[in-house]
C-alpha cells in the first residue's frame, strides 16, 4: 500500500498518541514533526523515532510532506492549518476546526481554492463503541429515534492539565473543548442539526491551577464553563445537552442516551473509542449490554486521518471532514449565540451524516 508522508506541527500533550499510533496505519509515514519550541519537536522525535524534528518553516517548506496533522492549540488552529494548505499541503487538525465561523470558512474557502483536503479530530465516533450504536440505529433495534440526551460534566482541567490556560479563554470552555466529541456522536448518530437553543454562565470568573509544574497560578475566566441547551435535528429527534467545567464529575448520568420507539440505547463516553453500549427494548426490564463487533476500541486517535488518507490515496469519502467539523463548530456557537440573544439559533449549514464504518474496513 502506497503511503502518505506526514508532518504533525504541534508537539505538546496530544501529540504522543498520534505519534504513537501513525506507524500503525499502512496509509501514514510519519516523517517530521515541528514546535515553536524546537527542542520540544526533538523530544517528541527522539522518543517516537520521528526523522525529522524541525522548525514550523522548515516542515511547512519540506516538499515531501502530503499531510500535516495540525496539533497547535486552539487560537492558533486556523493560522496554521491556512498556511499549510497555502504551502499546497492537506490538513488534519486537533478540534475544534478553529474558534470563529469565519476562520472556520476561511479554512474551507483555501482548501477549496487549493483543490486540497480538511479533516478534523474528533475521530472517535470511527470506534467500535459508536459505531456499534450507530449500526443498532441503522438495523431498527430502538425503532424510530425520537429524543437524545448527552453529559459531559467535570470540575475543571486546572486539577490535572500541565497547562490549562488556554481551556478558559475564547475557544476553550467545555463546549469548545469537549462539545466536539459529542455533538460529532450526535451528528453522526442522528444526523445534522437545523436549530438550537442554550444558555451560559461563568461560575467562577478566576481559577487556581492545581496540578504541576503551574499549580498556584490563576487563571482570569473569559469563556462560559456551564452551557445547557436543546438541539433540533433535521429528522425531528429533539436532543438536550449539558457541558461544564464547574460541577464535580462521576455522576451517574450517561455520557449519550439516545430514545427511540422501540427502545433506548445507552451511548459510551464520545472521548473514548471503546464501549460499553447498551440497550433496553420496549419490553424489556433491564439494559442489557451489546458485544463490539468492530475494532478500533482503544485509544487509536489518528484513526480519522487514516480514513481521510485513504480517500486521497484512493479515492471516495472520508468521514472526519471538513463540512463534519464545521457545522459542529457553528453549532457550538450557537449555544452561545442563542444564549446571549434569548433567542433560537438557526443553523446556516448542514452536513451529510457519515458513512457507517463497515466490519471490512476495520481492523
Amino acid at each position: 500500500m502506497k503511503k502518505l508522508k506526514i508532518g504533525i506541527i504541534g508537539c505538546g500533550n496530544i501529540s504522543s498518541i498520534y505519534m504513537e499510533n501513525c506507524p500503525k496505519f499502512p496509509q501514514l509515514e510519519l516523517v517530521a514533526c515541528a514546535d515553536l519550541d524546537v527542542e520540544r519537536a526533538q523530544s517528541q522525535a527522539e522518543k517516537f523515532g520521528v526523522p525529522k524534528a524541525c522548525s514550523v518553516e522548515e516542515l511547512l517548506a519540506d516538499p515531501a510532506i502530503e499531510l500535516v496533522i495540525n496539533l497547535t492549540i486552539p487560537k492558533a488552529h486556523a493560522s496554521v492549518c491556512i498556511q499549510a494548505l497555502e504551502a499546497g499541503k492537506h490538513v488534519y487538525t486537533e478540534k475544534p476546526l478553529a474558534v470563529t465561523r469565519e476562520e472556520g470558512r476561511q479554512i474551507l474557502e483555501t482548501a477549496k481554492k487549493h483543490n486540497l483536503l480538511v479533516g478534523s479530530a474528533p475521530d472517535t465516533f470511527l470506534g467500535a463503541g459508536i459505531q456499534t450504536a450507530i449500526n443498532l440505529i441503522e438495523q431498527g433495534e430502538i425503532g424510530v429515534p425520537i429524543g437524545a440526551s448527552a453529559f459531559m460534566i467535570c470540575r475543571g482541567h486546572e486539577h490535572w492539565h500541565p497547562d490549562p490556560a488556554f481551556y478558559y479563554d475564547n475557544g476553550g470552555g467545555p463546549m469548545f473543548d469537549m462539545g466536539p466529541y459529542y455533538l460529532t456522536a450526535l451528528v453522526a448518530l442522528l444526523g445534522p442539526i437545523k436549530r438550537i437553543s442554550g444558555s451560559t454562565r461563568i461560575s467562577y470568573q478566576e481559577r487556581t491551577v492545581l496540578s504541576t509544574p503551574k499549580a498556584g497560578t490563576k487563571i482570569e475566566v473569559s469563556t462560559p464553563t456551564h452551557i445547557s441547551g436543546v438541539i433540533d435535528f433535521a429528522s425531528g429527534v429533539i436532543g438536550s445537552i449539558t457541558t461544564s467545567f464547574d460541577a464535580f464529575g462521576g455522576t451517574s448520568l450517561p455520557p449519550i442516551e439516545i430514545y427511540g420507539s422501540e427502545g433506548t440505547l445507552l451511548v459510551p463516553d464520545p472521548n473514548t473509542f471503546g464501549g460499553p453500549v447498551k440497550i433496553r427494548k420496549r419490553d424489556e426490564n433491564e439494559f442489557k449490554e451489546v458485544p463490539l463487533p468492530y475494532g478500533y476500541s482503544q485509544n487509536n486517535r489518528g484513526l480519522g486521518v487514516a480514513d481521510m488518507a485513504k480517500a486521497i490515496l484512493e479515492g471516495g469519502k472520508y468521514r472526519a471532514n471538513s463540512e463534519l467539523a464545521y457545522h459542529v463548530l457553528e453549532a457550538m456557537h450557537g449555544f452561545h449565540d442563542s444564549s446571549d440573544s434569548g433567542k433560537h439559533y438557526l443553523m446556516e449549514s448542514t452536513c451529510e451524516r457519515p458513512e457507517s464504518v463497515s466490519l471490512e474496513l476495520q481492523a
